[in-house]
């Protein structure tokens, strides 16, 4: 079956697919917001600090800096990735544990289970290494986990706290530990940031850069055509990978080697970039 990079990678002189849809940190482009979320998240981890936040729109870059940290973290540092987790006390203990590579049995109760996890945080300490928790998606966690995260903070050894915690999801996440219930998990959140959508700007250096990835020289794409990407997306990284992925199948399908305005808006007229109409873009907020 082919897909999208057999189809057009030739024509375009590519090495590789430039816009797929999975993180992939070798394509990611350093805009000044991601250089500064990223800063955030290296801060977060070397300070020590209890909790970093980091949020942003969904397909704003979040996981595929996630990756890049995951690949660059230093040696001494015992990494956990928790992606989505749910369930109710006790659940997310479990999650925990088995990132980790621990064993946790199924007919152990609750506090077996944290002595279980305090034990394993303790002989990392001892070992030289700290314990580093990552939870993808984390604007799924319920109230009780947040809470029961919290009391992982707590966990330390002398002055050194044994986990430290690192929550990526979506804006709501924000609003979330800001409810006053949760003030004392916000205090301690010693490093956050918010990654915002790209501007015309950041869209037209981004494709650029991505096309440079994957191997052309150049931009194939007009100004005008990314800034109609812009109108259309938002500046949402996810979105103008899928509307520029598509262009690029309706430009070689046309025979063209380069992707000016008018094949944007044929994408767009047939209803190839699911979600679109004029009626929608009307709609969207300012950004």
């Amino acid at each position: 079956m082919s897909t999208n990079f057999d189809i057009y990678s030739a024509h375009f002189g590519l090495n590789e697919r430039p816009f797929s849809l999975l993180p992939d940190p070798d394509f990611l482009y350093w805009s000044a917001a991601h250089k500064r979320a990223y800063t955030m998240l290296e801060y977060g981890v070397l300070t020590r600090a209890p909790i970093t936040l980091i949020t942003g729109e969904v397909g704003a870059g979040k996981t595929t800096l996630m990756q890049y940290l995951l690949k660059n973290l230093e040696a001494d540092l015992t990494v956990g990735l928790v992606s989505n987790a749910h369930g109710g006390r006790g659940e997310l203990l479990r999650w925990v544990l088995m990132v980790l590579g621990q064993t946790a049995e199924s007919q152990s109760d609750y506090v077996t289970l944290f002595a279980q996890f305090q034990k394993f945080l303790i002989d990392e300490y001892a070992q030289g290494r700290r314990v580093v928790l990552i939870f993808d998606e984390a604007q799924n966690l319920s109230r009780e986990s947040l809470e029961e995260l919290r009391m992982f903070t707590n966990i330390n050894s002398n002055k050194d706290e044994l986990v430290q915690l690192v929550l990526i999801g979506q804006p709501e996440l924000r609003d979330i530990i800001s409810r006053p219930d949760l003030k004392q998990f916000a205090q301690r959140v010693a490093a956050s940031f918010h990654l915002p959508n790209m501007d015309a700007d950041t869209v037209h250096a981004y494709v650029a850069h991505r096309l440079e990835a994957a191997g052309t020289e150049g931009n194939l794409f007009s100004r005008a055509a990314t800034d109609r990407i812009f109108d259309v997306t938002g500046g949402v990284p996810r979105l103008v990978n899928q509307l520029c992925d598509l262009s690029m199948v309706y430009a070689y399908t046309a025979g063209d080697v380069i992707i000016d305005i008018k094949v944007v808006d044929d994408v767009l007229s047939d209803g190839a970039f699911f979600g679109y109409s004029e009626d929608t873009e009307k709609e969207k907020p300012d950004t």
